[in-house]
């Protein structure tokens, strides 16, 4: 009897400290700043070859920016969409995130932010393009991201590459290539990828749980 109430006692300490590690830890909304960018680790069925094509657990991001009397990520997943922050957090493995902005020495222009408003309305409702390709017509994560930074603050978050740049060899990354392109991938084409983005020098880390 002790026995089985020393086990349940250690399963209910395992749940609740499960909860606890899983439960979303949401940053200080008064630390945030828009064009702040927040990055994750995406459960997406294609994380898995990008992380090995790029080398990096990061493989989603999204911009903060105000929508609805709140600050949004404002992201392409299977649309160019707005997400409440909270839930996109939710999404990501182990509610992790990080937060980065310009460096101090290198702060958006005053109108960057009201264009990057702008641009938002015009990108939204547009497709994922699972081909990553660099066209407007559909977009992916941190296309999306760059396009607006480049667009409304004449800043690059990185040097745009191709995809002979990346780690093609693996097998998963091989089978997605097939999967979506057949023969006929475009090595030369511009991409950039947000761990890309992530270790462009311009950013720093001023949130993350």
């Amino acid at each position: 009897m002790k026995k089985l109430l020393l086990l349940a006692c250690v399963a209910v300490a395992l749940l609740i400290g499960v909860r606890v590690v899983t439960q979303a830890r949401m940053p200080d909304a008064s630390t945030l700043k828009e064009g702040d960018v927040i990055f994750q680790k995406s459960r997406s069925a294609q994380s898995q070859a990008l992380k090995l094509a790029t080398g990096s657990d990061y493989t989603h991001c999204g911009i903060l920016l105000r929508h609805d009397n709140a600050l949004q990520v404002f992201e392409a997943s299977n649309v160019v969409k707005w997400t409440p922050l909270e839930k996109w957090i939710k999404r990501g493995i182990g509610n992790h995130y990080v937060i980065m902005r310009l460096k101090q020495n290198e702060p958006l222009p005053p109108d960057a932010v009201e264009c990057m408003r702008k641009s938002a309305d015009l990108y939204a409702g547009k497709p994922y393009d699972i081909l990553f390709q660099w066209s407007d017509d559909k977009m992916y994560c941190s296309a999306l991201i760059w396009k607006m930074y480049q667009r409304c603050a004449n800043i690059e978050l990185g040097a745009l590459r191709h995809f002979q740049d990346y780690n093609l060899n693996n097998k998963k990354v091989r089978e997605l290539i097939r999967a979506r392109y057949g023969r006929d991938l475009p090595a030369d084409e511009n991409v950039i990828a947000p761990s890309d983005m992530m270790n462009c020098g311009l950013l720093e880390t001023v949130s993350q749980n």
